[in-house]
């Protein structure tokens, strides 16, 4: 199948930021979409959204920490539209800190949410996607899988690693799943929320009113590497701010 219009497209992290952004955008090019996130009330109200301007949506509460969470995602693309196309694995957290802060709590939810979340959706659709003999895995890392910069080092070790797994995974699809990687800049969403040290939250949030970009950006980069044929496979998309150092 080319395109996106009839496509189903489940996505992780949907209730606000780039997943929301993606869901928008998918759904109004034809595309019926699954939606994911821990937070039901905006799932609804997103799913309610895309119904009222004559999209489908479907939609349940997903903790990517749980793979239980993600088999039901999946379950219910095959129960609501008889399959599942793509799997947009957009969850991931970012508590940033100086490591001397010994946060570990936080390292481990880094790791639970940004990696083993993504591993966990593999476990659910891969599969279904070799029963089907087809399907998309697009992953979304950050630029940080190519840059560590201080006080993000866990933060960026989760992304190097959902990097190096998603071409250990192209490498072992074969010719009939496609497996693409997304790598988001800066972006205006609540990133900087979750940050602990107040002084590296400023800093942080100080950027991101500078010159951080729209999470519509990164939808139309999830977008593009959709809608190609399905002999063409866009392994890595970056897309940052045109003024991100």
């Amino acid at each position: 199948m080319t395109g996106i219009k009839g496509k189903v497209i489940a996505i992780t992290g949907a209730g606000s930021g780039i997943g929301e952004a993606t869901a928008l955008l998918l759904a109004e090019r034809g595309a019926k979409v699954v939606l994911g996130s821990r937070r039901p009330e905006r799932l609804a109200a997103l799913a309610a959204r895309i119904t009222a301007a004559g999209g489908e949506a479907a939609h349940t509460p997903t903790d990517v920490t749980r793979r239980e969470d993600l088999a039901g995602l999946v379950a219910l693309a095959r129960e609501r539209f008889g399959r599942l196309d793509v799997l947009v694995a957009n969850a991931g957290i970012g508590p940033v800190s100086a490591l001397d802060d010994l946060r570990v709590d936080d390292w481990d939810a880094m790791i639970d949410v940004n990696l083993k979340g993504v591993l966990y959706g593999i476990a659910a659709a891969l599969p279904v996607f070799r029963q089907q003999g087809y399907g998309q895995f697009v992953n979304v890392a950050s630029t940080a899988a190519y840059r560590t910069v201080p006080d993000q080092s866990v933060y960026s070790a989760t992304k190097v690693a959902v990097r190096a797994l998603s071409e250990g995974l192209r490498q072992e699809a074969g010719d009939s799943v496609r497996v693409s990687i997304v790598s988001p800049g800066f972006i205006r969403t609540g990133f900087t929320d979750s940050v602990p040290d107040a002084a590296v939250r400023a800093r942080l949030t100080a950027s991101k009113e500078k010159f951080a970009i729209a999470p519509d950006a990164i939808a139309r980069a999830i977008a593009f590497a959709v809608e190609q044929p399905a002999d063409v496979d866009v392994n890595e998309i970056v897309v940052r701010p045109t003024a991100q150092g």
